[in-house]
């Protein structure tokens, strides 16, 4: 019977990637393994085939000749391949569970992608406004100068692990399986040290610290990140670095205080000026503006002045800044002012429905709330 096309088999296009190969191959294995299909004697058919497409497929050298010249180009038979795949039932789940267990085929050291780091940035409100540029200083860790990174004394090399004889893996037998697991005394590397270098203690690397140049766009918020891809924590066996983020927090401001893309500010006006009116400037992030107070304002009223805001980074349309008018009570009165407050105060007190109408109000739910 003619072979099936291995991409047919898997389940999977012909551009999958390896990610793509590894989950069906995986699924397919744990579908079909026999133990798990009693009396049915077409999964172990079903296992196999599955196994020898993962095999190929999962080959950067084999896949290429597969795909050019078919079954042809991997067939030790045809004089054209590359070689078939071998093994038995145990290989099946180290090629499965290898990376759980931590360990590789082949007596490869497994690799692992370096982990994420944060670094907190504090900024002021203007800086996030309006974006800057910025050097930070990090801790890091690189190849020791004196061992290379090896972490072997110089003039000494490291020696092959005695307990995985270099494979980097163990295996342990369950009845007819076996699993593959990260080595004990190497961990996964292979290698051991027995001369271990004097300046990184025969980890290879040192900490050191470098500066990186930090973009900050304007209009961050607090909390937003920036991330520095690869300028995270070293990956181990060769594996890529991970990301750094740098998150933002931002100082309070004297004056404002951000929602989002708006701001609010507090207004204080003299109470003259506010039974009066007039015009008043106030800051803004930028320069300040005028606003026009009308008389008989109370403390409380809102004034927003449109686009006096912040841009935000995700934002279309600049924020508005709300201005709070605070009516603020003089203090440390001169004798002339407390007689002249006094005579203002008698004055009022003649007509209060006309000149205190909030106040009468009060007094009338106060009077009602006690009489009920």
């Amino acid at each position: 019977m003619a072979k099936r096309d291995f991409y047919e088999v898997l389940g999977v296009s012909r551009d999958a990637s390896d990610d793509d190969l590894k989950k069906a191959y995986r699924k397919l294995a744990m579908k079909w393994h026999p133990d798990r299909n009693p009396g049915n004697p077409k999964a172990e058919e079903h296992f196999k085939e599955a196994k020898e497409a993962y095999e190929i497929l999962s080959d950067a050298q084999k896949r290429a000749a597969y795909d050019q010249f078919g079954h042809a180009g991997v067939d030790p038979h045809s004089g054209m391949g590359a070689g078939g795949p071998a093994g038995g039932f145990g290989d099946i789940f180290s090629d499965i569970f290898g990376e759980i267990f931590g360990g590789g085929r082949g007596g490869r050291s497994t690799v692992f992608r370096g982990a994420d780091l944060r670094y907190n940035l504090e900024i002021s409100l203007e800086q996030a406004a309006h974006g800057f540029e910025t050097k930070i200083r990090i801790p890091t860790l690189s190849n020791c100068e004196t061992c290379g990174g090896s972490g072997a004394q110089p003039g000494t090399q490291p020696q092959s692990c005695p307990t995985c004889r270099g494979a980097g893996q163990v295996r342990i037998s369950q009845g007819p399986f076996s699993i593959a697991q990260t080595c004990p005394r190497c961990h996964g590397t292979g290698k051991v040290i027995t001369t271990p270098c004097g300046d990184c203690g025969g980890a290879g690397r040192i900490k050191q610290q470098k500066t990186l140049s930090v973009r900050i766009p304007a209009g961050v918020d607090e909390g937003d990140r920036v991330r520095l891809s690869g300028e995270g924590e070293p990956g181990t066996n060769g594996g890529p670095s991970g990301d750094l983020y740098v998150q933002v927090h931002i100082k309070p401001h004297p004056v404002f205080q951000r929602d989002h893309d708006d701001l609010h500010c507090e207004m204080p006006v003299s109470f003259a000026a506010a039974a009066l009116g007039g015009d008043i400037e106030i800051p803004t992030l930028d320069s300040s503006a005028r606003i026009r107070i009308p008389p008989e304002t109370q403390s409380g009223k809102t004034f927003r002045l449109r686009g006096k805001g912040i841009k935000g980074v995700r934002s279309q349309m600049q924020g508005d800044l709300y201005c709070h008018v605070v009516v603020e009570t003089p203090v440390k009165l001169t004798e002339r002012q407390k007689e002249l407050l006094r005579e203002f105060e008698a004055i009022s007190q003649q007509d209060t429905a006309r000149h205190s109408p909030r106040t009468k109000s009060w007094f009338e739910k106060v009077k009602e709330f006690f009489e009920s």
